[in-house]
C-alpha cells in the first residue's frame, strides 16, 4: 500500500461577529458537511469590517485541503 496522495485545494472565507476564530471554526464546519476527508485548513488572511467605528465581523480567508479520493 502506497502513502503517496493528492489534495485539493480550495480557498473559503468564514465571517462572525464575536471572533477570528469563530470564523475559522464556522468555515471549516461548514465546508465540512459538504466536502469529505479535511485534512488542513490555513490561515492565509485575517481582515475585520467596520460598522460606525468599531468592528462590526472578523473575516478569516482559509486555504483547505481535502484528499482526492480514487
Amino acid at each position: 500500500m502506497s502513502s503517496d496522495s493528492v489534495y485539493k485545494v480550495i480557498e473559503i472565507v468564514g465571517t462572525s461577529s464575536d471572533s477570528w476564530e469563530a470564523a475559522t471554526r464556522l468555515a471549516v464546519e461548514t465546508a465540512s458537511s459538504t466536502l469529505r476527508d479535511l485534512r488542513v485548513a490555513e490561515v492565509v488572511k485575517q481582515d475585520v469590517t467596520i460598522k460606525d467605528g468599531t468592528v462590526d465581523r472578523f473575516r478569516v480567508r482559509l486555504l483547505i485541503s481535502f484528499k482526492y479520493e480514487h
